[in-house]
């Protein structure tokens, strides 16, 4: 055990710099310039942490994979300032994963209504672009714009833990 510890305390610091990572820089989209102006001038007049609330909306779970690694000691979310949330009632930000089924309809409005204002949407994927593969399926709606506001969208199938990170990081203005 204390071969372990002395180990670890002789380590160096696993998270990388946000200008280290390789990152495509045109995996962000921004669709409503005004809502996320609004949103960055309450961000710094409160100069509080972004509180985040992930929602699958019906995905394969790849980009949830994604999402999760930016808690890991590599990409570390935290050191930003950015936390996951548990109630969307706590939430400033929903990032929103895979097509919108069916079943999952009414509850994205709901998990949308119940987010304060000011608020930001930000589709992950592909899928919550368009539907993806699962385009035209009859359990399938489409993808996130056609039943909440989108307000930015983060390409890939699924998209990198770097470009998740740069596209949240990059909305905040901090880069």
């Amino acid at each position: 055990m204390q071969r372990m510890i002395l180990s670890w305390l002789k380590s160096r610091i696993v998270t990388k710099n946000l200008n280290e990572l390789d990152i495509r820089r045109d995996c962000l989209e921004i669709i409503n310039q005004a809502s996320i102006e609004k949103f960055r001038s309450a961000f710094r007049g409160f100069r509080r942490s972004l509180h985040i609330r992930e929602v699958d909306a019906g995905s394969c779970n790849a980009c949830e994979l994604e999402i999760n690694a930016l808690n890991n000691p590599i990409y570390d979310i935290e050191r930003f300032g950015i936390h996951f949330v548990a109630s969307p009632r706590h939430a400033d930000l929903l990032l929103v994963t895979g097509p919108v089924t069916r079943n999952m309809e009414m509850a994205l409005k709901k998990t949308y209504d119940a987010t304060p204002e000011p608020k930001i949407v930000i589709a992950i994927g592909d899928c919550a672009r368009d539907g993806g593969i699962f385009k035209g399926s009859y359990a399938v709606v489409g993808g996130v714009d056609k039943v909440i506001p989108v307000d930015a969208l983060i390409k890939g199938c699924p998209p990198r833990p770097q470009e998740l990170l740069y596209g949240i990081v990059s909305l905040l203005g901090r880069i």
